[in-house]
């Protein structure tokens, strides 16, 4: 069965929208190694409609990030959304049709690698209290970002993790993986 991981960058308040105002100067060589291993165990993609919108208007054409944008642009890209319609402009994407639970699990029960969420909040949190998310990396960076959306709000179900890995990297940065306890 292929797994689900979801990476998000997060403060150390919280946020996880937007990382790219707050980040900038802790990212580290580390954090870019444990990134290019992550990529290669991923075959296919995930994103909500927010992130691929946002995604697909810069990535096609970003010279600055020649590695993330080979892989990204080339991945097979599947999008979960209730407003967007018929074909999607950027190369490899398509709407994911039905329910996305259904569909998800599906796609955990085919042939290949490791299924990565990217760019969508909305879509982890819904994989995760689905049971479907099997890996959560948060990155967390040294900084109190102050405002913007969190991963978890009150009100969410309890949900207990279990840690599977951990890495300090040179730059005060952690990069924590979690699973979801079964029990």
């Amino acid at each position: 069965m292929r797994k689900v991981t979801a990476g998000l960058f997060c403060s150390v308040d919280g946020v996880v929208e937007d990382p790219f105002l707050w980040q900038f100067d802790s990212f580290d060589a580390e954090l870019g190694a444990g990134m290019s291993e992550m990529m290669g165990r991923i075959d296919t993609g995930l994103l909500g409609r927010v992130g691929y919108q946002q995604w697909a208007s810069y990535w096609p054409n970003a010279e600055s990030d020649a590695d993330f944008g080979g892989f990204i642009n080339k991945l097979p890209k599947f999008v979960a959304s209730r407003t967007l319609t018929g074909e999607l402009e950027w190369q490899n994407s398509r709407l994911i049709e039905g329910q996305l639970e259904d569909f998800v699990a599906g796609l955990k029960n085919s042939d290949g690698g490791e299924i990565g969420v990217f760019s969508s909040i909305s879509l982890v949190r819904q994989l995760l209290f689905a049971g479907l998310l099997d890996t959560l990396m948060l990155i967390v960076h040294p900084v109190v970002a102050g405002s913007g959306r969190r991963l978890f709000n009150d009100g969410d179900p309890l949900t207990r993790l279990v840690l599977q890995q951990s890495q300090e990297t040179s730059k005060g940065n952690m990069i924590l993986s979690y699973g979801v306890r079964g029990d």
